[in-house]
């Protein structure tokens, strides 16, 4: 079991550190191709927060543990708000407000992802989440990324350099890393899950999704204290969108997955409606409201622990 630790965390820092390398390579290779540095920040960098999950979740979906591909998206959602921006605006308040970032850009974003969370929802109340539904899921997706596009090209810039003939280097081994750490941290959950009686769902949901979020966890921390607002809520919001509809949707397309508890979808269209408050609340409130989704995230994972039935 130790050993299995381990190998848990060795592939979360793998998941971490090839998710970095991929965003660094991807980025310096489009603009050395003159693509627009916002369009990257839009579809590359949203892609590369989001990449751990995703590989995550398609070799869980493959190898036929569909609970830790479902919980993963769902948890790794939660986490995201009630987690990591939660943590943020806790430790800076003021972070949004003071970014400079477009009001309107952020209304168009949440907008977006709350309707990610809705198509999810809706979906889900089938009870079973099949091809079907995955197929539903990426044409959203589909649909959304061209928003974020033409967007992408009418906004600033974002700083980016090009690593010349090292990006492509990079690209090749910031995936080698995600394939190889996704495979690590999949058997280890599995085997976690296994030996403790505890459902696979539960353990994508906390240990797994936990893990997977940490790229948007280290890159928002370090937008806060640089007080780089726009940075932080808009890789959430668009690892958010990512999950919800590019990943759970190809998972879908590999193996159906069944919704455990309702409660579960109700938590996490609760937590992302939660962000609202966040984003347009006086510092005062924003602090009191991130404290509350901290203590709300940590009795959530909690009652999942202690709901789940034995295996």
């Amino acid at each position: 079991m130790i050993l299995t630790a381990v190998m848990l965390v060795i592939g979360i820092a793998l998941l971490i550190k090839g998710a970095d390398l991929f965003v660094g390579g991807g980025s310096g290779l489009a603009l050395r191709h003159r693509i627009s540095p916002a369009l990257i920040g839009s579809t590359i960098i949203a892609f590369g927060t989001s990449l751990p999950e995703l590989v995550v979740s398609i070799d869980a979906a493959a190898t036929g543990s569909t609970g830790i591909a479902l919980g993963n998206v769902i948890g790794s959602n939660i986490a995201n708000i009630a987690l990591v921006l939660a943590l943020c605006t806790f430790i800076r308040p003021t972070m949004i407000a003071a970014s400079g970032a477009s009001r309107s850009a952020l209304v168009r974003h949440t907008a977006l992802m709350l309707a990610a969370t809705a198509a999810f929802a809706l979906l889900a109340m089938r009870g079973t989440l099949d091809a079907l539904a995955g197929g539903v899921l990426l044409t959203l997706f589909a649909v959304i990324l061209v928003l974020l596009v033409r967007e992408g090209r009418e906004e600033g810039d974002i700083v980016l350099k090009s690593h010349g003939w090292r990006d492509l280097l990079y690209i090749a081994l910031g995936l080698i890393a995600v394939v190889i750490g996704a495979r690590l941290v999949v058997n280890g959950a599995v085997t976690i899950a296994e030996a403790f009686g505890i459902p696979a769902f539960v353990i994508g949901l906390s240990v797994v999704a936990v893990g997977t979020s940490l790229p948007e966890l280290a890159t928002s921390l370090v937008a806060a204290v640089k007080n780089e607002g726009a940075i932080s809520i808009g890789n959430i919001l668009g690892s958010n969108i990512f999950n919800l509809l590019l990943v759970l949707g190809i998972s879908l397309l590999l193996a159906p997955a069944t919704v455990g508890s309702p409660l579960d979808i109700v938590a996490v269209v609760f937590f992302s409606a939660a962000i609202l408050p966040l984003l347009f609340g006086r510092p005062t409130f924003v602090r009191g409201w991130s404290a509350f989704l901290l203590v709300g995230y940590a009795a959530y994972i909690a009652w999942t622990f202690l709901a789940a039935p034995a295996v």
